[in-house]
């Protein structure tokens, strides 16, 4: 079995990484896909739509192009996992994970102890919730090694 394992959220640390090499250790049949990772690239992903003068234009044609690609790539995908980091407010992991939920797409949330309270929602549609990659390696592994 090949799993495409779709990895949302949070951008500063090396979670991502982690997790692809973990998964590689251990052999497993994982194609991974994400959302563009690269910050300003993001951010000028609506440019090509031309230059805008006000910053919401701007956010919002951005928006708009980067959503292709993540609509896309979780409706293709198996599993996602999304990550909630401390540093920033990740809005668009919550709505990926709430997109999860809506077309019944399993996802586990990756994220510490401390911000349990306000992802319980988020938390509380997830098939698992785990904080560390080395747990989300573990369930992967689990799902595809086990009869």
């Amino acid at each position: 079995m090949n799993l495409t394992v779709y990895l949302s959220g949070e951008i500063h640390t090396d979670w991502r990484k982690r997790l692809k090499e973990g998964c590689e250790a251990h052999n497993l049949s994982i194609t991974f896909t994400s959302a563009v990772t690269d910050h300003d690239a993001s951010d000028a992903a609506g440019d090509v739509l031309g230059v805008e003068s006000v910053s919401y234009w701007r956010d919002h044609k951005s928006a708009k192009v980067n959503a292709i690609r993540t609509k896309t790539l979780i409706e293709s995908c198996d599993i996602a996992i999304v990550r909630f980091g401390d540093k920033y407010k990740q809005w668009n992991a919550a709505f990926d994970a709430g997109y999860c939920a809506a077309l019944g797409t399993p996802y586990i949330t990756l994220h510490n102890e401390d911000i349990i309270h306000p992802l319980k929602e988020v938390d509380g549609s997830a098939i698992a919730w785990a904080t560390t990659p080395e747990q989300v390696i573990e369930i992967l592994k689990y799902t595809l090694t086990k009869e």
